[in-house]
């Protein structure tokens, strides 16, 4: 369908706030990305099922964003639907020692509630800026925690607009990786097993990581967070370090002088700067050290805007 048609398919539709060609880099934490032909602010499930269900009558793409955080867009933007699941779909409840949110909720915020109310497990989880739903996907962790040790279950919608539940075991994790980087489905909410914890014991471990973070990341500088998995055995920032790639800039792309695994948006930088970067890293790592770096990032979209 041309993107005209797409957008006249959800005018009147109760499916929350429409929009349309609405630029991606506003939505995105490195700032870049073209245009969505459709974007979507669902607030209630209902919206949710009735999105996929157009989107699956009329064969027309789609994509869940959060915070950003973990993406790239391409310069041309996103033919289709881009549904955002961030604020707007954000309830979280704790019932004894478990913690329950739905997809859009601040990860971040999720382990910040878990600590005030005395329940240990996602300490781990204050320092990744994304949402729950996009923490499940990929597995997200840090500082030796991940999202499968504490996982139960979550609910996910299909393309179809059918709402499944998924069991820990059907979620298949592994590094940065769980079953849904390759079913396309969109986490509606999940569910996590805390223990009991000191809350101020907590906190003050949280503070130091988050001062160390600091110091050691360029947290004020528009970036995606790590772009490249670690390979086994060794780190990628390491690497990169090594080679002498640290500062290294493409248009207004650079790699970042405090961390060899952040590429930062130091001004006006596009997709293509940023895809350039890492495909120069990528070259000069397997050159001088025999190591393939994967990027943790997902680069979605198309190149130009087009028709």
């Amino acid at each position: 369908m041309k993107r005209e048609e797409i957008q006249k398919l959800f005018i009147g539709e109760h499916v929350g706030e429409v929009l349309f060609d609405e630029l991606l880099s506003k939505h995105t934490s490195w700032r870049i990305g073209g245009p969505a032909d459709v974007f979507i602010l669902p607030t209630e499930q209902k919206h949710l099922v009735r999105i996929m269900q157009l989107t699956h009558q009329h064969s027309i793409p789609w994509y869940v964003i959060g915070k950003g955080s973990n993406l790239l867009v391409r310069d041309g933007g996103w033919r289709g639907v881009v549904i955002k699941l961030a604020d707007n779909y954000s309830d979280l409840n704790v019932s004894g020692d478990r913690l329950t949110a739905q997809g859009g909720r601040s990860f971040v915020s999720a382990a910040h509630h878990a600590i005030r109310n005395g329940l240990s497990g996602l300490e781990f989880a204050t320092g990744i800026p994304g949402t729950v739903g996009g923490a499940v996907m990929m597995n997200a962790g840090a500082h030796g925690g991940e999202v499968k040790d504490v996982l139960i279950d979550c609910n996910v919608l299909t393309p179809e607009g059918d709402v499944q539940h998924l069991t820990h075991a059907e979620l298949k994790f592994d590094y940065r990786y769980s079953a849904l980087k390759d079913q396309p489905m969109l986490v509606l909410d999940a569910s996590f097993q805390l223990g009991k914890g000191d809350a101020q014991e907590m906190s003050e471990r949280v503070r130091t990581w988050a001062k160390r973070r600091q110091t050691t990341q360029p947290l004020s500088m528009p970036s995606c967070g790590s772009v490249f998995r670690n390979p086994e055995g060794t780190h990628s920032g390491h690497l990169v370090e090594a080679a002498g790639l640290k500062g290294t800039r493409i248009g207004g792309a650079q790699i970042s002088e405090l961390h060899g695994n952040f590429i930062v948006n130091v001004g006006g930088a596009t997709a293509a700067d940023v895809i350039a970067l890492i495909t120069l890293v990528q070259h000069t790592i397997a050159e001088k050290y025999g190591h393939d770096l994967h990027p943790e990032v997902r680069i979605v979209g198309d190149d130009s805007i087009g028709g």
